[in-house]
């Protein structure tokens, strides 16, 4: 069995990639579900939603986010309303919410619903949320009016479009959340865990965040590889460069290294930081340097087989 840790987009490619070479009913994808949100009463599961809209073959590549195709009706009656239109959801997209929503309030967990829709949408992974409890990543930035405040992660990611320095980031119900059932299980169980690329501070910092997650990936640390989602000093997608700079840690390849050297025992990093391989490796981290930029299906189905053959 290989194990995923998940988290936006990085993350959802390199699924889909991985599930070109293997069976998909050997993986077990962990996704991070510190950014979800409440909204317009709807409870909204973005990393989840773009991992499964990708392995389903519905998202919207062009704009990293959402369902191909989509429409926009309710979105536009809601503005003309004068309500918070800020976070855009599409007319298909609610419905997953409105599921979501419905099934959380007669009693289903996260991790069941999860399940649920992953199952309707004809996928044969395991999907799991990282813990059935609200955790939520909030973001001390450098206010717009001045001064400094505490955000949610969509009101910094969406709503200002991450154009803000960022101070400090706090897990808000990490210390009292627990592994969602079957976590614990399959990374003890494990024959390979992935680090998917994905912001390491705000995709992968939550999930480390919850009680013992860390603790069984650091038992495990030569059987787990991670992929850089650094290139060339720049994050592909998103700000997780900026964030590490801004939250004092080097927005490198190497940055990440560091980060991930009490838990990684192999880095897979690009071609174009092959210079930082011998510094890398004085992290603890066996490194493999191979083209991690998935501009393609078939160029993540390549990165996948390289993470497959780079345990340490």
């Amino acid at each position: 069995m290989l194990v995923a840790l998940a988290g936006g987009v990085g993350a959802a490619r390199l699924l889909a990639g991985l599930l070109d070479v293997v069976d998909p009913a050997t993986v077990t994808a962990v996704v991070n579900t510190g950014d979800d949100l409440v909204l317009h009463g709807l409870s909204i599961s973005p990393d989840i939603d773009t991992v499964t809209y990708t392995l389903a073959g519905l998202d919207d590549r062009a704009q990293g986010w959402g369902l191909a195709g989509e429409s926009w009706a309710v979105m536009g009656a809601l503005e003309a309303l004068g309500g918070a239109s800020w976070f855009r959801l599409g007319d298909r997209d609610l419905a997953t919410h409105l599921y979501r929503s419905e099934r959380l309030a007669r009693g289903a967990t996260l991790s069941e619903v999860t399940a649920e829709l992953a199952e309707r949408l004809g996928l044969r992974l395991t999907l799991l949320p990282m813990s059935d409890d609200p955790v939520r990543t909030l973001v001390t930035i450098d206010a717009p009016s001045g001064g400094v405040e505490e955000i949610s992660f969509q009101d910094y990611f969406v709503r200002l479009r991450h154009a803000v320095v960022v101070r400090s980031l706090r897990f808000s119900g990490a210390e009292a959340a627990h592994p969602a059932p079957g976590v614990l299980d399959a990374l003890a169980d494990a024959e390979l865990i992935i680090g998917c690329p994905s912001n390491p501070l705000v995709s992968i910092g939550p999930l480390l965040a919850v009680p013992g997650i860390e603790d069984a990936l650091v038992k495990r640390r030569d059987d787990v590889v991670a992929v850089s989602p650094i290139v060339g000093g720049a994050a592909l997608k998103g700000p997780a460069d900026r964030m590490l700079r801004e939250l004092g840690h080097d927005p490198s390849a190497l940055g990440v290294a560091r980060l991930y050297a009490p838990w990684v025992g192999t880095l897979v990093i690009d071609d174009v930081d092959a210079a930082l391989a011998p510094a890398v490796e004085r992290e603890r981290d066996r490194c493999v340097v191979t083209d991690t930029v998935m501009a393609s299906r078939a160029r993540a189905a390549a990165l996948a087989e390289v993470v497959r053959g780079a345990r340490a």
